[in-house]
């Protein structure tokens, strides 16, 4: 019987197999070490009588990618082919872009994009951009990309799955957003669109979820990363939990610290009542985090920070395991312990901690931040003060069950606070740092809301991107991607709405971002370094100088034109003190290849910033890059593959994505299980950490099989610890733990994080 397909317009037809050959051979044209047969010969063993044309293209797609290997892996470049030409189909009926003013005002008229593209650019300009527009670059995504664009990204009704737009579309509407008042006088605007477009559809510059799910769209919230913290009322407490609701609702990862709230049985109105604790406080954070869908973008997740004295410190370790009741558990959040040196030497020493209230010795806690010096006399006074309530516990034995809760659930994370305030953007006198975000790179200053829009609060935000290293080809590029992505950010700080005022407020006095870098793994296997040896060391000191030194230049160039952000005297960088002259010295007097001296001329740079300012508080954060390293055909943020095929999971389902350049650098690449350790990556993390002046977003990761008896000893867990506190590594984020109960082939894993999820996804680049 012949096979009759249903058309988009419902008809019913012949099967058409020199149409559907032609699809084929289009999808493997040019390819090398494909076969247009072998897809065609899986396409027609699931396809059935009726079957929408849309539905065999799709088939297409599936069945190219189901032959994504590790010895055919340009199987991707036909799945990717295949799905953007699907894509074409599905947003305007055919292969290639409509005419732009056209597709701009179709949207407009949908209420899908943001109006300001009509009024803000000339018909004749729009021309122009549409004319610019290269369509060829959509055969640069990897399959992955495809799928992430069609899910997430490409502007559509997610209830019906309608698609209004093509990813060239994404890049060039988002820099027209970005640069739409743009009235410097050193570069015209439309230079500035083309340029940025340029730079984000070749992929040298990644853009953060909600800037490519939302930029061109009535939605103006782009800040990935929201930061805040609860005082020690119920105001404060209630306000909180609605400033997280006003912030999930918004797309936003949520970052907050209750380490302010007072302990388990404290007196409360003069011993009227005793207080309830902690626990009931962090259930409502956590329903404040979960009340709210994100429209299939991304979903509520958020790291709650306290600091390792608190009184309450051994149950909060074990908040999150499987064990206990739901009583005295709260398993959806994920936990940032604060630590600073005073502690990991009483763990040295082996000596006791003592636990305290923060309500019991309230100057104890701001100085936990502003000064480390005073808080050790202040906590020892009151270890000496028999009065004060508190609880004794060795060292050895907190610690240890704090990496035991780290290792078993992978997300009990660790904030070294003396680091993050000592070798930060901002004078901890003046502007202390109290905790981290979600992912655990982004340090700025709070306060904490005494009701829900209170002016005096201060929730930070903070806005992302990241330079593709792989796509970079020599260090001079960094100067014009540094302007363009520091002009575009900071442009966004005022394109964007706030629903809070003291997010507002905070935002545009501070106008922090946090530019990171993604690709990392690609890009020493190209210039032929590994992670676990230090003859890469020297190169990637220099890379992140170049780095750091080109976003403070552009910051400072954009300051000497509109003014520097108006509390830039709460930085360091206002005194001339520079990431450079405050990371932790340790570094120079180990033996890790970096034996060369600054590149840059700092100096100079210091006497502009002295003289002009910056216009943006902070300037680097090293984020996790999972998805926008899908989209960039990229390895993931800083972090080894874990093979040369991942398999990564998505609401589509499972996605296979190939390392980059596999077929000519698969010698060079150092896969995550083959390290040996964590001491390789570490010192990595620290020679970054020397000029970001934020955080970096590091994992640490554990094969069990290389131990004795097939366990980590817990020996080894604190070693490494001490190892990244030593070398001034500011935070960690993850502990993953190697299971090989799942594989089937150690060159193929499925990148689950710990957990079992991606932590929603939210505030990740």
């Amino acid at each position: 019987m012949t096979l009759r397909v249903t058309k988009r317009d419902g008809t019913l037809v012949p099967f058409d197999a020199t149409k559907f050959n032609q699809v084929a051979e289009y999808g493997t044209i040019g390819i090398s070490g494909v076969s247009a047969s072998a897809i065609a010969m899986k396409v027609h063993i699931g396809a059935h009588n009726g079957v929408k044309t849309t539905d065999i293209h799709a088939m297409m797609v599936k069945a190219a990618a189901d032959l994504i290997s590790k010895e055919s892996p340009n199987y991707e470049k036909v799945a990717a082919r295949l799905n953007i030409g699907l894509i074409h189909k599905e947003a305007f009926g055919q292969y290639g872009y409509p005419d732009l003013f056209t597709h701009i005002q179709t949207n407009v008229a949908r209420k899908k994009y943001d109006n300001d593209l009509l009024t803000k650019y000339s018909e004749s300009e729009i021309n122009e951009l549409g004319e610019y527009l290269d369509p060829s670059r959509d055969e640069l995504f990897g399959y992955a990309a495809t799928i992430q664009l069609r899910g997430k990204y490409l502007v559509q009704n997610r209830v019906t799955g309608e698609i209004y737009e093509a990813p060239q579309h994404v890049y060039m509407l988002a820099a027209m957003c970005f640069f739409q008042d743009w009235k410097h006088k050193s570069i015209s605007r439309m230079k500035m669109v083309k340029d940025f477009y340029d730079a984000t559809s070749t992929f040298k510059l990644s853009l953060p979820t909600p800037i490519m799910s939302g930029l061109r769209t009535p939605t103006r919230q782009f800040s990935s990363c929201v930061v805040m913290e609860a005082g020690d009322s119920l105001s404060s407490i209630n306000a909180t939990s609605a400033a997280i609701v006003n912030y999930v609702s918004q797309r936003a990862g949520i970052g907050f610290g209750f380490g302010r709230i007072r302990a388990l049985g404290s007196e409360i109105r003069g011993g009227e009542a005793n207080h309830t604790g902690v626990i009931p406080f962090l259930k409502l954070f956590q329903a404040a985090v979960k009340s709210c869908s994100q429209g299939g973008v991304r979903g509520g997740a958020a790291t709650a920070f306290y600091p390792i004295w608190h009184r309450e410190a051994e149950n909060l370790l074990v908040i999150k395991n499987n064990r206990g009741v739901e009583e005295n558990r709260v398993r959806h959040l994920d936990y940032g312990v604060m630590i600073n040196g005073y502690f990991y030497k009483r763990l040295i020493a082996q000596k006791n901690i003592s636990l305290f209230s923060p309500h019991d010795v309230p100057d104890l806690y701001e100085a936990f931040f502003a000064d480390q010096d005073k808080f050790a006399l202040l906590y020892e006074a009151a270890e000496a003060n028999e009065s004060i309530q508190r609880i004794s516990v060795p060292a050895v034995e907190l610690f240890s069950s704090l990496m035991q809760e780290r290792a078993s659930t992978g997300r009990i994370y660790i904030a070294n606070v003396d680091h993050i305030n000592t070798h930060g953007a901002f004078k901890p006198e003046l502007a202390p740092v109290r905790q981290s975000n979600l992912c655990l790179e982004i340090t700025l200053p709070t306060k904490p809301l005494e009701f829900t829009n209170d002016p005096d609060g201060e929730i930070a935000l903070c806005t992302l991107s990241a330079f593709n290293l792989g796509a970079i080809e020599n260090f001079a590029e960094f100067e014009h991607l540094s302007f363009l992505i520091v002009a575009a950010l900071d442009s966004l700080l005022d394109y964007q709405n706030y629903p809070l005022l003291a997010a507002e407020r905070s935002t545009k006095r501070r106008r922090s971002l946090g530019v990171g870098a993604t690709n990392l793994a690609y890009y020493l296997a190209k210039n032929g370094f590994k992670y676990s040896d230090n003859l890469g060391n020297q190169f990637l000191h220099d890379t992140f100088e170049a780095i750091q030194y080109f976003l403070l230049k552009a910051s400072n160039e954009l300051a000497k034109e509109v003014g520097a952000c108006e509390l830039f005297h709460e930085t360091r960088y206002s005194a001339g003190e520079l990431p450079i002259d405050h990371y932790r010295k340790q570094l120079d007097k180990m033996d890790i290849g970096v034996t060369e001296p600054l590149k840059m001329d700092w100096d100079a740079l210091r006497a502009d910033i002295l003289t002009h300012g910056l216009r943006n508080s902070t300037l680097t954060a090293l984020m996790p890059c999972e998805t926008s390293s899908q989209i960039t055909n990229s390895t993931n943020g800083i972090e080894p593959p874990r093979g040369p095929v991942s398999v990564k999971m998505s609401k589509e389902g499972a996605v296979k994505m190939v390392v980059p350049e596999y077929e000519r650098l698969k010698d060079q690449y150092e896969y995550l299980w083959e390290l040996g350790g964590n001491t390789g990556y570490l010192t990595k993390v620290a020679i970054m950490q020397k000029f970001v002046d934020q955080a970096i977003s590091a994992n640490t990761n554990y094969d069990p099989e290389i131990y004795p008896e097939g366990r980590v000893p817990m020996n080894q867990l604190l070693q490494d610890l001490l190892t990244a506190y030593s070398t001034g590594v500011k935070t960690l984020y993850y502990h993953n733990t190697r299971d090989r109960s799942g594989e089937e082939d150690d060159e193929v894993e499925t990148i689950v994080a710990p957990g079992g999820d991606d932590c929603g996804d939210a505030c990740k680049l």
